[in-house]
This record gives C-alpha cells, structure tokens and sequence, in this order.
C-alpha cells in the first residue's frame, strides 16, 4: 500500500464570485466539498478492509424466485417462469415437478418429498442467503395450495436476514383454468376453490367451508380431493353436496390435465358420489352451481358453462353428458 501523506494538500477556495464565473463544468455543489480537518483521522487499513468485506457480502447476495410450471403441457408455462429456471443456479421442489424440468449444467436440483414444504421452504432461504439464484418449483400456480405461502411461512419465522432477500413470485396456470379451459367455461360466475385435505386445518373446518359454499350457490373447485392415507374424504364431501344441490347437478372429474394420461369425465353429481374412489391426488373435482350448463354435442364430450348472470335465463337449454 502506498504512503499517505499527514495532511492533503487543500487548494484555497476561491471567492463564490470567482467559483463559477468563466468556467464552465464547475458548479457550487463541486466547490462545497467538505474539507478534511487536519486533526481527523485518516482512513486505516481495517477500514479498507471491513469496506472490502461488505462489497462482498453484497456480491454474494443471492435471490429466490418461486413460480408454478402450470398443469402440464410445456406450452402453459410462462416465458417468466422459464427465465427464472434458466437463471437459477438451483432448483428446490417436490421431486416429480423438478423430473419435468430437464437438467443442465452447473445446475443443482434439491429434491424433496410432498410434505415437508416448510423444511424445503426454510432450505431455498438459506441458498439464497448463501449467494445463491434459487428457483422454487411449484405445479400449476405458485400462490394456489403451493409453495408461495410455505417460503412466506418460513420467512416470517426464520432468520430475520432472510428479510433481506429478493424474492419473486411467479404465477402458472393452476390446475382449475386448465381444467375449465378444456371443459368449456364452467368459472363463468362466482366460484372458490377448497382443498380437501386436513393435513393443516381440521376436516370440519373443511365441511364447514364446503357447506357454506355450497349454500352461496358457488362453483366449487376442489384440490386434493383423495389420497391413500385419506381415501373417504371426496365421497363425503360429495355426499355433502348432494344434500344441498340438486342430483343431475354438473360434476368434473379432470385429472392430469395436460399430461399424456389426461382424463376428463362430466358426471352428474349423484354419479360423482358412486365415482368417488376413482379420483387420486391428480385429479380437479368441479362441483357446478344452480346454473352451470351443460351444451350437448353429439358424441362429442358436451360443453360445461356457467353464465354470467344469475338473473337473466340462458339461451341455450340443451343437456347432455358422458
């Protein structure tokens, strides 16, 4: 390190009159600089040093971007979810999700079962506060029963660093517009979407939501309708709304939509009841309202939809299923 002089030499300031007359370039705010005190200490070494460490701290911060790769088809993934795949150094998802992603080089995948979404939540954070480009992967949306809410979760709980980092939410295509997309426009009128499963809340918080829908007369979408460990529950909730809504009432059974194995099928509900078991955890159930409609079509698959007014009676009167 080269020398420092005991005291910089310190020009005269020149007479405001003189500062800026004649000379272009030079402006007040140039000439008012502060000037050192000759008894102030000079900068040291550790400061250097401590300057340097803290320029690298900031190179070092990294970010976490959590987007949803839509139900399926690559084309229903959105140009912003994929440049964050692209840009990230690594990967953090449910190990299925990360498969539909293909591997690339200099890029870590960190994969993990369905139901630790907070452990994986909290270990996307540290990357991130490591220095690291994290992408959390979701299907369908991010903000839809998904990860969005787990990385929240794990950030207003975690290490008050955390607080610090970039993040971006990236939407996909969650799993009821692909499936009303394909079924005609079943979520023309008001709807909500409930998840079945009581791994977070109770299974009468469930019904108690699901019977008070009901009543509002909503299409209901519903997630995570059946799984191994719960294989009841759908026919229950099902049941449910038998007892409220009428039997010949439009039900959508959509199941890996988007996928190879795609499966829709359009029940009516007291048919649903009996087909209850043949969901699985892939598969989107839509209860209709008073007023979905279904528009026959030979022996084509009719058209499910719901109008936009519930005071103004349809055209359109025809019925029909599969």
């Amino acid at each position: 390190m080269s020398e420092r002089p005991l005291r910089p030499d310190v020009p005269e300031p020149l007479p405001s009159s003189q500062a800026t007359e004649g000379r272009p370039g030079i402006h007040h705010q140039a000439l008012s600089m502060p000037v050192m005190d000759a008894g102030a200490p000079l900068p040291s070494d550790q400061d250097d040093g401590e300057e340097m460490a803290r320029a690298e701290r900031d190179t070092r911060k990294g970010s976490l971007t959590v987007l949803g790769l839509g139900p399926g088809e690559a084309h229903w993934l959105t140009p912003a979810a994929q440049a964050a795949i692209d840009a990230a150094s690594d990967l953090v998802g449910y190990g299925p999700y990360l498969d539909r992603i293909a591997p690339r080089e200099g890029q870590t995948k960190h994969a993990s079962d369905n139901r630790v979404e907070i452990d994986r939540a909290s270990h996307a954070l540290r990357l991130a506060a490591e220095g690291k480009t994290v992408a959390v992967v979701s299907g369908g949306d991010p903000g839809v029963f998904a990860m969005a809410a787990a990385v929240f979760e794990a950030l207003e709980a975690g290490d008050p660093a955390w607080l610090a980092l970039p993040i971006t939410i990236e939407p996909g295509i969650t799993a009821m517009l692909a499936s009303a997309a394909k079924t005609g426009a079943p979520l023309g009128g008001d709807f909500c979407a409930i998840s079945l499963s009581d791994n977070l809340k109770p299974w009468e918080v469930v019904t108690a939501r699901l019977d008070a829908v009901l009543k509002a007369d909503f299409v209901i979408c519903l997630y995570n309708p059946i799984s191994k460990a719960r294989p009841w529950q759908l026919r229950e909730a099902l049941a449910l709304a038998a007892g409220i809504r009428p039997a010949e009432t439009p039900v959508i059974f959509a199941r890996a939509v988007g996928r190879p194995d795609e499966s829709l099928r359009i029940l009516t509900l007291a048919e649903a009841v009996e087909a209850a078991t043949s969901a699985d955890m892939a598969t989107l159930v839509t209860i209709g309202a008073s007023s979905t409609r279904l528009i026959a079509r030979g022996n084509e698959r009719p058209w499910v939809y719901t109008p936009r007014s519930v005071t103004k009676s349809p055209s359109a009167t025809s019925q029909g299923r599969t």
